[in-house]
């Protein structure tokens, strides 16, 4: 059937007569206007699933280009938000999905066949995918802007602009510019207060929660900014082995490097010495770039020195926070990430909920920071990073980062959340079923291997099916697959081990490693 047939309304999504110039007063203006008319909008429409509604999903990664080429396969980290089509299962709601190239046909069957009781052919009806045909690193949210014929694609598509808004990884003057010409509202941070979530302003609003953040310094520029910063740590921490810097804008810990500093002088030849230190012993996370690589985005980004957090015994938790658009400040989830890289600097996954023994803790910081980013006029997702060690009988939680966006922990909690139904009890913080049971996951977007390189999706779906790996509805357990569209050049994919309890969830994924390991050699 045509969209008329069905009594669409198949008319482009019309723009005002002329469109504000990107950054100007009146393109700002414009944007505030759609952001405060976005509250009334949600209580008519989010708390009702049978309201039509039209979700304009485009997961650009608007972050340094420099940034984004260290991570292998990112072009496909836009197949994160594919979490986001299990919304199909509302029958009015219509999901416009923007890609920077053409989807397999194969992943998006695969997402549509979890679809609880929605048959697929309804959920692919209601289903408009748009892509930009365009490989490079660029934003995807550039690649739209800069190509009318798919802004104007992206109009016709929306089939109730009154109640439709936009969503995306993060959010930057790029998606602000977006939904203006297409003139919805965007359920992301203002990017006017984007920097609330860079690494120098995110200790400064964690420091405001009232909570502890690691010893050091922010705003740094340049190798002597960082030397001066190395030698006051050293000198109020006598004992400490290592510091972390951090470029500002960096993500999944590929914006890190470690710099030694047991016994650095404090001599009269300190700076000197500090200056040689950074040079010669700095181990950058992202094992392409060399001290000289970074220093220069720091000088372009800013960035942060602070003492590594090393103890006998640590963990790297998480919580996950909402702000909707009526100011209300919800508690999402906790993970335990897992790390890996130099000194467990980089995102590999996570595990769901956070030990019993935090997390809790990790609810009463997630509310702190919320109150003040939503004072601040903050709307939509964030997380809060920590590193907590094991002293003296209890766990020391130092808040390390706020993400100001979608992260790692955004599509296997929202899948856990879609195919269940369930919910997360702040109380406890066990998630459970509708009726009362608890799951847990295992979860990774950074699954690699060169056995898997030159797989299809379709084939290594195949193989899932074979060896008996996929997730089962009706026990509400087994395995889910993202980033399947990384896997055929770059032999990457991720997983979510969806269990009753941790250690089940991580036998399970461990036992799934192997099946794939098997089944491929």
């Amino acid at each position: 059937m045509t969209g008329e047939e069905k009594g669409i309304d198949t008319a482009p999504h019309v723009r005002s007569a002329l469109t504000p110039p990107p950054g100007s007063p009146e393109e700002l203006q414009a944007f505030d206007r759609l952001q405060q008319a976005f509250p009334e909008m949600y209580r008519r429409i989010f708390l009702d699933p049978q309201q039509p509604r039209t979700v304009v999903v485009v997961p650009s990664m608007s972050l340094d280009i420099r940034e984004l080429a260290k991570i292998d396969g990112v072009l496909h980290y836009e197949e994160r938000l594919l979490c986001l089509l299990m919304l199909l299962r509302m029958p009015r709601t219509q999901l416009v999905y923007v890609t920077s190239l053409p989807m397999d046909p194969t992943v998006i069957d695969y997402y549509l066949h979890l679809l609880p009781g929605i048959p697929a052919a309804h959920a692919r009806d209601r289903l408009d995918l748009i892509h930009c045909d365009d490989p490079s690193l660029t934003p995807l949210s550039e690649k739209i802007l800069a190509r009318q014929e798919i802004l104007d694609s992206l109009r016709r598509s929306i089939r109730h602009p009154a109640a439709a808004h936009l969503t995306c990884f993060n959010s930057t003057a790029l998606e602000r510019t977006l939904a203006v010409q297409l003139g919805m509202p965007m359920y992301a941070v203002n990017p006017a207060l984007s920097d609330l979530g860079n690494k120098t302003m995110s200790r400064a609003v964690l420091r405001e929660a009232g909570l502890t953040v690691p010893d050091g310094f922010e705003d740094l520029r340049d190798v002597d900014d960082l030397a001066n910063a190395l030698i006051a740590i050293h000198q109020r921490n006598p004992s400490l082995e290592n510091v972390v810097v951090k470029l500002n804008d960096g993500f999944s810990g590929e914006g890190n490097a470690i710099v030694p500093v047991a016994g650095l002088s404090v001599a009269a030849n300190a700076l000197a010495e500090a200056r040689n230190r950074i040079w010669v012993t700095m181990r950058c996370v992202a094992p392409s770039e060399t001290p000289e690589q970074f220093l220069g985005q720091m000088e372009t980004m800013g960035g942060i020195a602070e003492a590594m957090i090393e103890s006998s015994k640590t963990r790297s938790p998480s919580v996950q926070m909402r702000i909707d658009p009526l100011g209300n400040v919800n508690l999402v989830s906790t993970h335990d990430q897992l790390l890996s890289g130099a000194h467990g600097q980089v995102f590999e996954g996570c595990t769901f909920p956070a030990r019993p023994a935090y997390r809790l803790d990790l609810h009463d910081a997630g509310y702190r920071v919320g109150a003040i980013l939503r004072d601040r006029g903050v709307i939509g997702r964030f997380g809060v990073d920590f590193v907590s060690a094991r002293e003296q009988g209890r766990w020391l939680h130092h808040a390390i980062e706020i993400n100001l966006r979608k992260g790692g922990t955004t599509f296997p909690y929202l899948m856990l959340e879609f195919l269940t139904d369930g919910t997360y009890d702040p109380e406890t913080g066990v998630f459970r079923t509708p009726t009362g049971d608890a799951r847990t996951y295992y979860a990774t977007d950074n699954l690699m291997s060169s056995d898997y390189a030159g797989l299809t999706p379709a084939e290594l779906i195949d193989v899932a099916i074979v060896n008996n790996l996929l997730y089962r509805a009706p026990a509400q357990e087994g395995m889910v697959f993202h980033l399947l569209g990384a896997v055929t050049d770059h032999g990457k994919i991720g997983m979510v081990s969806i269990a009753k309890n941790r250690r089940t969830a991580i036998q399970r994924y461990s036992s799934a490693v192997s099946a794939l390991a098997r089944a491929l050699t």
